[in-house]
């Protein structure tokens, strides 16, 4: 690997069908079997004997044998459009859930568009939403025309920090869009209190957090809408792939009709008859995506079960390590997803070790690991909107002001964090607790071996 941060979606595809031979870098032999505690065997990345030669989880996974009944009745049916077998997912899905409703379609960005249209979000609005986040959550909010307002992060637990929301109302501001990020939940009680007290809508980007929770209640919803994805790299992958929940039956109507062109769909069928009744496009979700779906829905809680516990227990072995601090959740969390495992990487209790000279390591070891997102809030792409037709029609030039905006929406915590996170993928925590010690072990023995690794020539 090298020392530039990887984005989340080129770490996840190292570790993909494509990517995970030489993500890992595999050899032919066994482990080498090590003692956790201060080892001090020489790291690879100065000619040591690599710690794992063996790779990791396959992802995404597909079984032959029970994988492929449906999808090949499917393809074989000749009937590929959305119909009965998307209907099926969505009737599981919003189960699994928690949620009354459900639309599957293309993608998580769209459904995270889908549901800010309907909700009546749109140009002259403010949408508060974190930085640590993929750029598929800020491209939904510039989608509307809306005006994203950023609010910083909680380091500790990697989400929007709640005490930084309120600062951030003005009287544009309609919206909040949590982002439960890594598959941790954030802190959606407090985050609700906030929007009632303030009569603000809230949507929930849950896109990396399938069946989360907090107090046993499924993160997406807590707010208006929530929003999956279910790309490749996702811990239930369809290739591409998305759904919006929600419990209210009239706003699920508006998404459907809007996936669909903007034809009638249940309530809006009696109010409009069977005319084009709303401003629409094309989200329909496929047959055959919805069968592969299915497929990977019925191993979801058991691998969701799993992750969970070896991310603990990866916790407890490296929470110890001098400098390394792993996830700390939020309050009342009773699941993680774990789509990523994160930790922050502190250089100075590791003689000044640089992150990137860490990671290196890392993966010389054949632990695959990822340095993470860089601050959203800080890139071009900002800029380039401010710069655009529409937002000159639909903002006064002092809002566009690319300079005042970027003195108003510092995330200095953010900036920290994204300068010390480290991420392992969650295929990794589909492994046996003897792979998790592994992973321990090789962080011991980069910090024993810290100063050694700095000065090599």
């Amino acid at each position: 690997m090298s020392k530039k941060n990887y984005s989340r979606r080129e770490f996840v595809k190292q570790n993909s069908l494509a990517g995970i031979g030489a993500a890992v870098a595999m050899g032919v032999g066994p482990a080498l079997l090590t003692n956790y505690g201060n080892d001090s065997a020489l790291p690879a990345i100065l000619g040591g004997q690599k710690l794992r030669t063996k790779g990791w989880q396959e992802w995404p996974m597909w079984n032959p044998a029970t994988d492929e009944e449906l999808l090949l009745k499917v393809l074989r049916s000749g009937v590929w459009s959305r119909a009965g077998v998307v209907t099926e997912f969505e009737k599981q899905w919003a189960e699994i859930s928690g949620a009354k409703r459900c639309l599957a379609v293309v993608n998580g960005t769209n459904a995270l568009i889908a549901a800010l249209v309907q909700l009546g979000i749109g140009g002259g609005d403010e949408v508060i939403v974190p930085p640590y986040t993929f750029i598929a959550t800020i491209a939904a909010i510039i989608q509307t025309g809306a005006m994203p307002v950023f609010a910083d992060v909680d380091p500790e637990t990697f989400q929007i920090d709640h005490t930084k929301i309120e600062a951030r109302i003005t009287p544009r501001t309609k919206a909040i869009m949590p982002v439960h990020i890594l598959g941790l939940p954030a802190d959606m009680v407090k985050i609700m209190v906030i929007a009632r007290k303030h009569n603000l809508l809230v949507v929930e980007d849950a896109c990396q957090a399938w069946l989360a929770e907090i107090d046993h209640k499924k993160v997406g919803t807590f707010g208006n809408a929530g929003c999956f994805s279910f790309q490749n790299s996702k811990n239930i992958p369809i290739g591409e792939g998305g759904a919006i929940i929600s419990d209210d039956e009239q706003f699920m109507d508006r998404c459907y009709s809007y996936h669909n062109y903007g034809n009638p769909y249940g309530t809006m069928i009696g109010e409009f008859g069977s005319e084009t009744v709303i401003p629409g496009t094309k989200l329909r979700m496929t047959e055959y995506q919805a069968a592969i779906g299915l497929a990977q829905m019925k191993r979801l809680q058991e691998q969701t079960t799993v992750r969970n516990e070896n991310a603990e227990y990866l916790k407890s072995k490296i929470k110890n390590i001098p400098g390394i601090l792993p996830y700390r959740f939020n309050e009342k969390v009773t699941r993680a997803a774990f789509h990523l495992f994160p930790f922050r990487y502190k250089k100075e209790e590791f003689k000044g070790l640089s992150r990137g000279l860490f990671l290196k390591a890392l993966s010389a070891e054949g632990i695959p690991c990822s340095g993470g997102y860089t601050p959203l809030n800080k890139m071009a792409f900002l800029k380039n909107t401010f710069k655009t037709k529409n937002y000159k029609l639909m903002y006064p030039a002092e809002m566009l002001d690319y300079k005042k905006y970027m003195e108003n929406n510092q995330c200095p915590a953010n900036d920290i964090l994204c300068e010390e996170a480290v991420w392992f993928g969650q295929n990794m925590l589909l492994a046996g607790k003897a792979d998790m010690d592994d992973i321990a072990t090789a962080i011991d023995r980069i910090h024993s071996n810290a100063e050694k690794i700095k000065n090599q020539k």
